[in-house]
């Protein structure tokens, strides 16, 4: 069976033979390191589910560590240079990783192939209305698309198409294996909440967050989306107090009393709103933005969607 190298891969060994080069002289010798292809992942949430797709067919490394800011974490020289040794790069977009997507375009100039997932997921726009929309960012693309698992779904058949056309060497009846197997749980989790947001009255599914990331969650599921503590799709922006005194009436008029953080973030922006509405508001953690550690609550991506649902339809049945 003839392998094609690519110039990625190419790229990728170069390193290590200048090593193996440098080592040589000293008579230590040189090890067999992981010569499998490279996917590099920008964020952990996709992370995750492209491991599920991809299981040892390939190397897969995620760029953003556990409990990070999407909107804020930036690349180290040698995770740049990672994304340019890469067979594939996988990334959000939509605006999403800030920090990151001049590193991708510079891999995507340099010949790597990229893909943008939430690009692919039929992405939905921010927009505002008298409830509170997401203020200077309406009209631009809400990049959040995996609070919605089936938008997750078609994000991770087009993932496993990437990996078979670009990354060489992977068994294609593996990869596709897997695929099917975590679709499999990515529907039942879309079915499993579906039936728990059922359990929610009509008057109670109303959405207010530290910032706008459940646009896709209230659009699949049938909830309003009130407002945001921080009018906008990046925790980067801030609020005003002509903000919050908007989304302090819009919540007074919707008899809405719970705000939803995320987890990852402190909640001081939500004790502010708690303060100015008299201290009736409970406040309500989610994992919203990035995975945790394993074992911390939100260590997959199936793991976070049931965690936040579990909490989402307590917090407003009983709110």
């Amino acid at each position: 069976m003839s392998v094609r190298v690519t110039t990625a891969r190419l790229r990728a060994l170069l390193p290590a033979l200048v090593t193996c080069l440098v080592v040589a002289g000293t008579a230590t010798g040189c090890g067999s390191g992981d010569d499998r292809p490279r996917i590099v992942v920008t964020t952990n949430i996709l992370g995750d589910i492209t491991r599920e797709i991809v299981g040892g067919e390939a190397e897969v490394s995620v760029l953003m560590k556990p409990n990070a800011d999407p909107h804020s974490f930036g690349l180290s020289a040698v995770q740049a240079a990672e994304l340019e040794n890469a067979d594939l790069v996988i990334h959000n977009g939509l605006g999403l990783e800030e920090n990151v997507t001049r590193h991708v375009e510079a891999a995507r100039e340099s010949g790597v192939a990229t893909f943008a997932a939430g690009e692919a997921a039929d992405p939905l726009t921010f927009h505002a209305d008298e409830e509170g929309g997401p203020g200077d960012g309406a009209g631009a693309p809400d990049p959040h698309f995996w609070t919605d698992p089936d938008r997750v779904r078609k994000a991770a058949g087009l993932i496993t198409d990437r990996v078979i056309e670009h990354v060489d060497g992977v068994n294609e009846k593996a990869v596709r294996d897997n695929a099917e197997r975590y679709d499999g749980q990515l529907a039942a989790l879309s079915t499993w909440m579906e039936k728990s947001f059922a359990a929610i009255p009509e008057r109670r599914r109303a959405l207010v967050t530290n910032h706008h990331v459940f646009g896709y969650l209230a659009d699949r599921f049938g909830f309003r989306v009130i407002g945001a503590v921080i009018p906008s799709g990046t925790t980067l922006a801030s609020p005003s107090s002509s903000d919050l005194r908007s989304l302090t009436r819009a919540m007074e008029k919707a008899d809405v009393r719970t705000v939803f953080a995320d987890s990852s973030q402190p909640t001081r922006l939500a004790d502010v709103l708690r303060r100015e509405m008299g201290g009736d508001v409970n406040v309500v953690p989610l994992y919203s933005e990035s995975l945790t550690e394993k074992g911390g609550g939100a260590g997959t991506y199936l793991e976070m969607m049931r965690a936040n649902t579990s909490a989402m339809a307590e917090g407003l049945t009983v709110a």
